[in-house]
């Protein structure tokens, strides 16, 4: 088992959140890699980050499937013809639920029924086990939640993915915009 997978599965394993409480999916936690160093293209003020960051910033590396998943979100987002702040708000949710691993489930690891890149629940009704583990489908189904969030490209991402994705831990979100902006500006016109 590679280091993501078990720090991801570590992580899942350790929300153990009871009673399917909330209508969305929970989130996966693993030890944050802080990076202080400055962001490798400058996108703080503009389109993609224009609240500025919120607090410390995590950067993790990318393997190519993590890749993959980034520019099938950065895809399914074109393709809902929205801007490049949902596809922003999209990977960074990702980075968060998933590291940008499609996951599925994880037995004892997981005490719901979380999969994918968003950890999205067929038993919160975001679709069926095969739909929210092909990366399209569950882009465009976080995409179609965040639309119906009344002035999302006006909120601080932290609380835009939280109102979508309903998680025990609505800050942490905000821990991945500064990654999550590089991609997008590095893969939003390749």
């Amino acid at each position: 088992m590679n280091t993501m997978l078990r720090k991801s599965v570590l992580g899942i394993a350790g929300l153990a959140f009871t009673g399917g409480v909330f209508a969305g999916p929970i989130a996966a936690h693993a030890e944050p890699v802080h990076d202080s160093k400055p962001a490798a293209v400058a996108v703080q003020g503009d389109k993609l980050i224009p609240h500025g960051v919120q607090g410390a910033q995590s950067k993790i590396d990318l393997n190519d499937e993590q890749t993959a998943n980034a520019k099938a979100i950065i895809a399914a987002t074109k393709k809902a013809g929205l801007p490049e702040r949902a596809a922003v708000i999209s990977i960074a949710t990702s980075l968060q639920e998933s590291k940008l691993e499609n996951l599925g489930h994880l037995g004892d690891k997981n005490d719901h029924d979380s999969l994918g890149l968003f950890q999205q629940r067929p038993s919160s009704g975001w679709g069926s086990p095969e739909q929210i583990t092909d990366p399209e489908y569950s882009t465009l189904a976080f995409l179609k939640g965040l639309k119906q969030v009344d002035g999302w490209q006006d909120m601080p991402l932290t609380d835009a993915a939280q109102t979508v994705q309903v998680s025990a831990y609505p800050d942490a979100y905000a821990q991945w915009e500064r990654q999550a902006a590089d991609i997008v500006a590095h893969d939003w016109n390749s």
